[in-house]
């Protein structure tokens, strides 16, 4: 007797029930109803349809195994490694250094690196890149009881810092909770961008209330605000007060004399305050004192002189000084003599020295009465400098003909 293939699915069904998948035909659908093999002949016919039975999975669909999880080796949660001196702090993220801050230093964004831990101890090290100047960074903290030394306070891990440019550092480290939200921004109801202060930046300032400059036509000009006003006479080496409200220049007489003179932006008036052989007018940070250049004995010294009593002007540093580089603070003045960058006081004494090579360097830049050196006003260890090229930079014109500037190659 020949069967259909439903009849032939069905009958197969009854003797081995686990094989539905292989036996019966893709395409047939009465047979993905059954499961399990049919009942017996009831005697009597039932008046309700049995309820199915569950799905049973086949073999072939198995579920694969899911991998091992891999065994972290950072110490997750957020960390602040404090100096001993307190005058440094780091930040340890859940993704390894975040930043790095001094007192009185702009702070440092780090880019996290990989973390290494020691065996099964719990000492881990943490290698990261200072963003700014590409510096490698390396911090390795240990759980182990840490002793602030400025203070009774106790530390659960003892840390250091390795900059590649700074140096090393030693401190403690303790889990900062409390800085959470700072650093991960978790989202509130009230948070507005708006209202969320700007990242901390090196290059943000305010614009300057005043300012002086030399124009494309040779003119001194002192600006504030949108005016602006052009000084008498071929001015050179300006320098503006604090407050913004007067101006100190250099004005050429005969030859081998100047004069210092000084211009009030309330009155417009120009007087003069010295006259002879006399350069670089300094003001000091509170605009009560003036430094300058004095040619004495063919020799140029270090001057100084109250702001509103110039005929009380006294030797300071008796040394040839090539340059005047302004004021550290309040009582030291920076000057140059080509070869070593010194910190005088305003007593005469030498406070701290920098040889040119080490300014400069050897190669790139030379030494040159026209580079300078300024203070920052606020951190007396940083210094912005500008010196002159040792050699053309590629690209630049070549110095050719009787009419070549001499200053094209510098420039």
């Amino acid at each position: 007797m020949r069967l259909s293939p439903t009849a032939r699915c069905t009958l197969h069904l009854a003797f081995v029930s686990f094989s539905l998948a292989s036996a019966c035909p893709a395409g047939n659908q009465q047979t993905q109803h059954f499961q399990q093999p049919p009942p017996q002949q009831p005697s009597k016919p039932s008046a309700q349809a049995p309820a199915q039975p569950p799905a049973q999975q086949s073999p072939a669909t198995k579920p694969s195994a899911s991998p091992a999880g891999p065994q972290s080796t950072h110490y997750p949660i957020l960390l602040l490694v404090q100096g001993n001196d307190q005058s440094w702090s780091l930040r340890i993220g859940l993704k390894g250094p975040e930043r790095l801050d001094r007192n009185g230093y702009p702070p440092i964004p780090l880019e996290p690196a990989d973390v290494a831990r020691e065996g099964t101890t719990d000492t881990w090290t943490y290698h990261a890149k200072d963003s700014q100047t590409g510096a490698t960074v390396a911090v390795h903290l240990s759980r182990e009881a840490c002793n602030d030394q400025a203070s009774t306070t106790k530390y659960p891990f003892t840390a250091s810092v390795e900059h590649a440019q700074i140096g090393s550092k030693q401190g403690c480290a303790r889990v900062a909770t409390e800085l959470f939200p700072k650093i991960n921004n978790q989202p509130t109801d009230d948070d507005d961008a708006k209202d969320k202060p700007p990242p901390p930046t090196v290059t943000r300032f305010k614009p300057p209330i005043a300012i002086a400059y030399i124009s494309a036509s040779g003119k001194l000009i002192m600006k504030r605000g949108t005016v602006a006003r052009a000084m008498p006479g071929k001015g050179y080496q300006p320098a503006v007060s604090h407050d913004g409200k007067r101006l100190l220049y250099t004005t050429d007489q005969k030859e081998g004399e100047s004069t210092i003179s000084l211009y009030d932006w309330s009155t417009g008036k120009v007087s003069e305050l010295l006259g002879g052989g006399v350069q670089q007018a300094f003001w000091s940070p509170d605009d009560t004192s003036i430094a300058f250049r004095k040619l004495d004995s063919s020799k140029w010294q270090l001057w100084s002189m109250p702001a509103d009593a110039p005929e009380k002007a006294a030797l300071v540093y008796p040394n040839d000084v090539v340059s005047v580089q302004g004021w550290a603070d309040g009582h030291t003045l920076v000057v140059d003599d080509l070869q070593t960058l010194s910190w005088v006081g305003d007593d005469g004494t030498v406070k701290q020295t920098l040889s040119s090579a080490d300014l400069f360097g050897k190669d790139q830049f030379r030494p040159s009465s026209a580079n300078t050196v300024r203070v920052h006003p606020l951190n007396p260890d940083l210094l912005l400098v500008s010196a002159e090229l040792a050699q053309p930079l590629p690209g630049a014109p070549p110095k050719s003909g009787a009419g070549a500037s001499k200053e094209a190659t510098k420039d």
